[in-house]
């Protein structure tokens, strides 16, 4: 039987335990019925205290500390609630428990924002990653060791597990029941909990909020020019001279700065935009092309796929709940 550690703190998402209790339980039913042992036994460990009480009005009794944690096969470090650096530095220990488990040869995985604590780790350097779609540049720049890949619902190395955001990571589990019971308990526990199988992106949920979580004011002011006129014809050159900057230096800061170049985030501007018109409303899609700063409906569907994952008739149809004409 396999052994799981699923860490429990207070700032924990009471869902980002449950749901996983609720899965692996239900697949050790169905692998009971039919004839076969169970394979998974998961253990609520949490640093000092037994009966945790969550930032919700909830408490979670745990099984064990991770001082009477022998040994496991798997940890899994579930989503929190609240800003990462208070909570990775409130919980610190745990940090340094994982670390130190996964040197003995126990894999690790993270659920959605759980990312931050293997990433404060060590454990993530050099390896691909993912997180929730509000993290991603919030990751990059505090890890830059790390490979963190934004559309990605499930990443696996060297028996470290990372996942996409809120219920998204949930396909993890499906993944890991697949890997270490089989396609068949995997399949039965994606029809009784209602999750697709085999999800791969989850571009199509992000919200662009503009990566301002820095200090370089030409970048904000640069930023902020972008976000005015994106529905006009501005060029590089154009917005390098709103920071008063050759077209290169400029480049180089915005990249520094974002986490992306300038067209990049002039795209992802232009996109948001047409994201929220596609949600609204019916208009053409030529139209709608036009008002966000797009001049060939190739491009623009190129680069929306790109952005979403989805084309702008599949986003429509998933999010507008008027009939497209």
């Amino acid at each position: 039987m396999m052994q799981i550690a699923l860490l429990v703190y207070e700032e924990v998402i009471q869902s980002s335990v449950s749901s996983v209790i609720d899965i692996l339980m239900g697949s050790n039913q169905f692998l009971e019925r039919m004839g076969k042992p169970p394979m998974f036994n998961v253990e609520l460990v949490s640093e000092k205290l037994r009966n945790i009480q969550l930032y919700a009005p909830a408490q979670l009794l745990c099984h064990k500390t991770i001082s009477e944690v022998v040994e496991a096969d798997l940890i899994i470090a579930p989503a929190f609630h609240g800003r990462a650096e208070m909570v990775l530095e409130k919980n610190h220990v745990l940090v340094d428990w994982i670390r130190k488990m996964h040197r003995t040869g126990t894999e690790v995985a993270s659920l959605c924002f759980g990312s931050y604590f293997l990433a404060e780790a060590g454990l993530l350097d050099g390896k691909p990653c993912t997180s929730h779609w509000s993290v991603i540049d919030d990751m990059k720049q505090r890890y830059p060791e790390a490979e963190v890949l934004a559309d990605m619902v499930i990443t696996e190395k060297e028996g470290i597990y990372t996942s996409g955001g809120a219920f998204s990571s949930l396909n993890l589990i499906l993944y890991l029941i697949e890997k270490f019971s089989g396609r068949e308990t995997a399949i039965w526990a994606s029809k009784m909990f209602s999750i697709d199988l085999d999800r791969v992106s989850q571009a199509h949920f992000a919200i662009f909020q503009g990566q301002r979580q820095h200090e370089d004011e030409e970048i904000l002011k640069a930023q902020t020019y972008i976000e005015q006129h994106y529905h006009l014809p501005i060029s590089i050159e154009q917005i390098a001279e709103q920071a008063n900057m050759s077209k290169r230096n400029f480049i180089r800061r915005f990249k520094t700065a974002t986490c992306n170049t300038p067209l990049e985030y002039l795209q992802r501007v232009k996109i948001e935009s047409a994201k929220k018109a596609l949600e609204k409303n019916t208009q053409n899609i030529s139209s709608l092309m036009y008002n966000v700063g797009y001049n060939d409906i190739k491009t623009f569907r190129n680069v929306f796929k790109r952005v979403t994952g989805l084309t702008p008739q599949d986003y429509r149809r998933k999010y507008c709940r008027m009939e497209a004409v």
